[in-house]
């Protein structure tokens, strides 16, 4: 007999059943800003295409499976063969074939292919984030490989192929192929210098035996990876491939699977090399310069990640906020629930937007592009990947107790929020990286400067911030203590310059007011209550 104690009453509906990408004002108006009209409908429609999947309940249910269902390690077979092998519930399959073919690989060759990549990955890491690692390095490895013709001209067209081939074979004998990475061991972290794997030279031109223990490598079901090891020239670049030309496993031994906070749809692995047959990519002893252009691919997906994993959350605390009723009105138009939400508004479209900047930056290949994002790039993945957890937990905040609850999906994005900024080079190794490049590279603060002055006399609270940014910088003593004062100082007022010229007055004005002109807390839901803070709601509203 059903129970008759209470009805069901006030609860909000799943956000299911829409179009991720076009729901978002900010994401959609940065791609149509930075594209080529004579592209506008095709990549439109593509984006939308993959929005209605995103945001379909069978695919937010595959994401939710792969999330509740880990990798498994399988070292030997019922035999007592060796096989290393990581074992995935079939939604993790189905979810990185859809990214497979949805192009989140094959930027390169494309016109406006890092813009439509970018949108596309933003709009995907919010299905479900894991199968994001595997995509991103695989993207990534593309630059590496260049830096020798004949190993590019043989694996590009596999990492960029729109087709998902899961089978553990030659890659020869695929239709596509995916990368991993394998760079952090026990003593070196983010110190690679220190890495202690060996490189053997063979008889074969360019063929080394390694021999070593990486401590993190990231997904370890791939057909190839990209490591770092000591050969008689100093610390070099290698390809180890899974399985060999013939036929036969590569000596890649699984050690364990890393139990982690967030990102557990994703396997990451400690791996032996024992003898394990690589080819040298690039010139020995120039590794770090071999693979730098696959780290600050994968860093500009860090930024990405987390400004899609903030319109998630924000979406889900707007949706939520629009439809619960409490004091006999809606939650989102009850004064200080409008403040938080229009605070989380303001962020996620200032991560979105300066991600959708750098990417387009990417495809314009330019000097001053260039300079500007080896710059830009640290500071913007300092910056919005240490803004991401406490806008995630602010979000489920907005849910009360229902975003304590893993049905609501809060839980997992607050368990993934942390990871971007620990991956590819945590806090300090990115403002480090921002004063290598103001300290050694002029060109890239002069475009930076280029960029941002191109909003200066549009708002006063901007320009005051770039006047003390440069006092900052005139003075240098004890600098490595401030550079994470600088980094963020240079992302906001990145954020700052972008929002001024494009996005709508009252976001903009938001932004200004409480990044720049500290008339804002240190909480979210700080904003000055003058401000048209219902627009700014309203704007970020998911209209499913």
């Amino acid at each position: 007999m059903a129970g008759s104690t209470h009805s069901v009453n006030n609860q909000v509906p799943p956000l299911v059943g829409y179009d991720v990408f076009s729901a978002d004002r900010a994401l959609t108006a940065a791609v149509e800003r930075h594209l080529d009209p004579g592209l506008r409908d095709e990549v439109l429609g593509e984006l939308s295409a993959l929005g209605r999947t995103s945001g379909s309940a069978q695919v937010q249910e595959w994401g939710a499976q792969a999330n509740e269902n880990p990798p498994r390690l399988r070292t030997h077979d019922r035999y007592g063969h060796r096989i290393d092998e990581v074992e995935f519930h079939p939604s993790w399959h189905r979810l990185l074939g859809k990214g497979v073919s949805a192009g989140l690989t094959a930027a390169w060759d494309r016109p406006a292919g890092h813009l439509r990549r970018a949108a596309a990955f933003l709009v995907w890491t919010q299905v479900e984030a894991g199968n994001g690692c595997p995509l991103s390095m695989t993207h990534a490895a593309v630059p590496a490989l260049r830096t020798d013709p004949e190993l590019a001209a043989e694996w590009e067209p596999r990492l960029t192929s729109m087709v998902y081939d899961r089978e553990l074979r030659p890659a020869h004998l695929k239709a596509g192929a995916l990368f991993g990475m394998g760079m952090t061991e026990k003593q070196g972290g983010s110190d690679v210098r220190a890495n202690t794997t060996s490189a053997r030279p063979l008889a074969e031109d360019g063929t080394y035996e390694l021999t070593g223990h990486k401590w993190f490598c990231s997904a370890p079901m791939s057909d190839g990876f990209l490591v770092l090891a000591q050969a008689p020239g100093g610390l070099t670049c290698f390809l180890v491939p899974r399985v060999l030309a013939d036929g036969t496993r590569n000596v890649f031994l699984l050690q364990r699977l890393k139990d982690k906070l967030g990102n557990r749809s994703n396997a990451s692995a400690e791996v032996e090399f024992d003898g394990t047959w690589a080819r040298r990519v690039g010139e020995e002893g120039r590794g770090v310069r071999t693979i730098i252009e696959m780290v600050a691919a994968t860093r500009l997906d860090c930024v990405l990640g987390s400004a899609g994993l903030m319109r998630q959350a924000v979406a889900q605390a707007v949706h939520h906020c629009t439809y619960r009723e409490v004091f006999g009105g809606k939650l989102a138009d009850k004064p200080l629930m409008r403040n938080v939400l229009a605070d989380l508004a303001v962020e996620s479209e200032a991560a979105t937007t300066l991600a959708l900047r750098l990417a387009a930056a990417c495809d314009d290949g330019g000097e001053q592009e260039r300079a500007l994002l080896r710059i830009a790039v640290p500071a913007a993945k300092y910056w919005v990947t240490k803004r991401c957890p406490p806008v995630a937990v602010e979000a489920a905040e907005c849910l009360g107790g229902n975003g304590y609850v893993e049905e609501s999906g809060l839980p997992r994005l607050v368990r993934e929020s942390p990871l971007n900024s620990i991956w590819e080079g945590a806090g300090n190794v990115q403002a480090l990286d921002v004063l290598r490049a103001l300290q050694r590279e002029p060109g890239a603060f002069d475009a930076y400067l280029r960029e941002v002055g191109q909003a200066r006399g549009a708002d006063h609270r901007l320009d005051a911030a770039i006047k003390n940014l440069l006092t900052e910088l005139a003075d240098l003593e004890g600098v490595e203590g401030r550079a994470r004062r600088l980094a963020e100082r240079l992302a906001l007022v990145l954020q700052g310059s972008l929002l001024v010229r494009f996005a709508p007055p009252q976001v903009a004005d938001a932004f200004c007011a409480a990044r720049l002109g500290g008339d804002g807390g240190a909480a979210f839901g700080t904003l000055p209550p003058s401000l048209d803070l219902a627009s700014v709601v309203e704007r970020a509203r998911p209209v499913a």
